[in-house]
């Protein structure tokens, strides 16, 4: 069987991928502007918050290569579950087709995680 360390990285890398191609499509169709005009204005701690969530998956990316057997496998699945909840939650509040279709991507990819990192023996 291929290396689950490496498996676990490359899903890590894909859901980085799906995050970021959200973001673009969310700034290229002009729902960015949209909530800006609506008068969400976000403070610097909540871009902070963000930047720290969206960096733990790059940070998955790393730890999935070198962390020994056990912690590894539970970070994994612990991350993994983290982010499907927290995404689970927020699905109902993107109006857009794309991004309900993205993070739909992106909870298969966090149940994918899990899976791997599950039955890794």
């Amino acid at each position: 069987m291929e290396d689950v360390q490496i498996i676990l990285s490359g899903i890590w890398i894909a859901l980085v991928l799906v995050y970021l191609y959200g973001d673009v499509l969310r700034i290229c169709s002009g729902d960015f502007k949209a909530a800006e005009k609506k008068g969400i204005k976000l403070t610097q701690i909540q871009w902070l918050g963000i930047a720290i969530l969206m960096t733990i998956p790059i940070i998955m990316v790393i730890l999935s290569l070198i962390l020994p057997y056990p912690m590894n496998r539970w970070v994994n699945i612990v991350v993994a579950i983290f982010f499907f909840i927290f995404n689970l939650i927020g699905l109902p509040t993107y109006p857009s087709a794309y991004d309900k279709f993205l993070i739909v991507v992106g909870l298969g990819f966090n149940v994918l995680t899990v899976w791997y990192a599950w039955n890794w023996a």
